[in-house]
């Protein structure tokens, strides 16, 4: 299936490149990155630098220059390994600015590599790869993000939801790694084993030094413990003896190499007493739930822990299918999180960067929506007036529901990310 799977940035992509000089490919190992990368390159017939290869590295390392100057479009995969390949790109750019030179990959923020903020400054690109979407694993085309912006009445619809909490549940445990859609469940669980170690142990070490090499695994199932929650830095690393300042500087290497993603808090302006701490997701939710050690089964037990567990997943699943629609538009809004410190709080805030409309999301486990499930998105919906165009209460109940007693606020379920289509499927 995995192979099968169209990614909706492959247009994106070659538009980009008519644009900038570099495009950036980047995000996580095993993505995807490399294939969309050969694809691009077998479409204008030229070959990929494949960093990973040993032997390419060190030739490319022994003479960058030689590796840059070739015939437009250079696909380089893996970057990061040779990060003096940068200034080679900068100085072939000074020569030969135009649209399309470079596209590369690579599994490393660009902005946590050495000397990266001052090169190729205004002349590159970035897109991040994620995993696979759920349209894009059942071949729909998602635009609920979009149409919410623009047209909210639009997607409350009368056709009620199939989609089952078990249902859910085996969709929060996949996640979206091409590699681990396919397999069995255990064989997905030995998957992510595996990812995680070779992340942990190879790229994780080459971008940073660490100390103590042998806390990352813990520490990063402790945050897997929090995911969707507000960041609590210090918490993670008690638990396995780290002083909060160290345990910061891990957390940013996990998000260096998108094991972490730290959804930043919205609307600090609005008033002093809303919160700046991020919420803390990890990158997919199939990862976040084998770090838990989490089967459909367990997570769709009706005891108190898999209750709860069950609803940070499913806030993180959300929130990742919500980035990466986000990422397809061609006005990416900006996305975040609000939260008082009297405890209101709306877990996605999208904001239109173009009218500065603003979508509030709620993310609710249950199956039906209760009256103080609206409370945080009545009050952004108050603070902001006109600018506040819907709130959404988004639950794994199976009908879409317009409030008569609250303005602008509606309930969707959850599968509505994925079935709410450009042709209405």
């Amino acid at each position: 299936m995995a192979g099968l799977i169209e990614r909706r940035l492959n247009e994106i992509v070659r538009q980009r490149m008519t644009e900038s000089p570099v495009v950036l490919l980047q995000g996580p190992r095993s993505v995807g990155k490399s294939t969309l990368l050969r694809a691009l390159a077998t479409r204008h017939d030229r070959p990929v630098i494949d960093l990973d290869d040993l032997a390419v590295r060190a030739a490319v390392a022994n003479d960058p220059a030689l590796f840059t100057s070739g015939h437009a479009p250079v696909f380089i995969d893996e970057y990061q390994h040779v990060p003096d390949l940068l200034a080679a790109i900068k100085a072939e750019l000074n020569r030969d600015g135009s649209p399309g030179r470079f596209v590369i990959t690579g599994s490393t923020r660009f902005d946590s590599l050495p000397l990266a903020s001052q090169s190729l400054t205004g002349r590159l690109h970035r897109i991040e790869i994620q995993p696979f979407s759920q349209g894009e694993i059942d071949s729909r085309r998602e635009r609920l993000i979009e149409t919410l912006l623009c047209d909210p009445a639009a997607v409350v619809t009368p056709e009620p939801s199939a989609t089952t909490r078990r249902q859910y549940a085996i969709r929060i445990t996949r996640g979206g790694f091409p590699m681990a859609l396919t397999r069995s469940e255990a064989a997905r669980h030995r998957w992510f084993d595996d990812y995680v170690a070779l992340c942990l142990q190879r790229d994780l070490l080459d971008v940073g030094r660490v100390r103590r090499p042998g806390a990352l695994a813990p520490l990063l199932s402790r945050l897997a413990a929090q995911t969707s929650q507000v960041l609590n830095v210090s918490r993670a690393g008690a638990g396995e003896g780290l002083p909060a300042s160290t345990a910061s500087d891990y957390v940013d290497l996990l998000r260096s190499v998108f094991l972490v993603r730290l959804l930043p808090a919205w609307g600090k302006t609005l008033r002093a007493a809303t919160a700046a701490r991020p919420k803390l997701h990890l990158v997919d939710s199939g990862l976040a739930a084998r770090l838990l050690r989490l089967t459909p089964d367990r997570l769709g037990g009706l005891d108190a822990t898999s209750l709860q567990q069950f609803g940070h997943l499913i806030e993180t699943f959300v929130a990742g299918e919500i980035l990466k629609q986000a990422s397809w538009m061609e006005h990416r809004p900006h996305i975040g999180h609000w939260r008082t410190h009297h405890g209101a709080e709306v877990d996605l805030v999208i904001e239109d960067g173009q009218t500065g409309s603003v979508v509030g999301i709620e993310v609710k486990a249950g199956s039906r929506v209760h009256p103080g499930d609206r409370r945080g998105l009545r009050m952004l919906r108050d603070r902001l007036g006109n600018r506040f165009t819907v709130g959404v209460v988004l639950y794994t109940g199976t009908h879409c529901i317009r409030y008569a007693d609250d303005e602008r606020i509606i309930a969707l379920p959850i599968d509505r990310l994925w079935t709410n289509t450009a042709t209405g499927e």
